[in-house]
């Protein structure tokens, strides 16, 4: 499949998870993504230039290489939340579980109807999973900025919490960093397994 195609699918995955932050911040109390326009599925109000374009296509351009990236993140205002932690844990989690969600209906719509899609349609539908399944597994890692830190962060006592934010704080980037360069490439066969768990290969 051509790479822009890929890029397509990539942006689209990665404004659904930004919006689905932004509509769990608004359930969940807080209306500062609906004010500055952003619980739109227009990309041209998410796109970052580096995550969503540059960032896709390095990846498209190295072998063996899983195409992810990223938008511009949504903003919320914790204060407005009106289940503090609870409230906090929902909203980053959002993210995420858009991914998975859209990679399990297309796993659905393949073993449902795969005999009878055109190839073409069989092979936009497993990049799509395939996407949505990298992005969901590397946002739930516990590391900043991605969603899984502000997860954790939420699911700890509040003692334990204010600990990691510190270490997130003093460490977080040269973690994530490495996380990215030396760690990140032995998540690919995880994902290729849950691939085909769902997919049923």
């Amino acid at each position: 499949m051509s790479p822009l195609f890929n890029l397509a699918i990539l942006i689209m995955s990665v404004v659904v998870h930004e919006v689905a932050h932004g509509l769990a911040a608004l359930w969940q109390g807080d209306r500062t993504a609906q004010y500055q326009g952003r619980l739109t599925l227009n990309p041209i109000k998410h796109i970052d230039p580096v995550g969503s374009v540059v960032v896709p296509l390095l990846c498209a351009l190295l072998p063996g290489s899983l195409m992810f990236g990223w938008a511009k993140p949504v903003p919320y205002n914790p204060y407005n939340l009106k289940n503090g932690r609870t409230s906090e844990f929902l909203v980053a989690f959002a993210g995420p579980l858009s991914n998975i969600l859209i990679a399990l209906l297309g796993a659905f719509t393949i073993r449902a109807f795969g005999p009878t899609l055109p190839d073409a349609t069989l092979a936009i539908l497993a990049m799509t999973i395939l996407i949505n399944l990298v992005l969901a597994l590397f946002n739930l890692v516990p590391l900043p900025p991605l969603d899984g830190s502000k997860i954790l962060a939420n699911i700890l006592p509040y003692q334990a919490s204010e600990q990691l934010n510190r270490f997130y704080a003093t460490y977080g980037l040269f973690a994530t960093l490495f996380f990215i360069f030396f760690v990140w490439q032995y998540f690919v066969p995880v994902i290729f397994w849950v691939y085909k768990i769902f997919v049923g290969v």
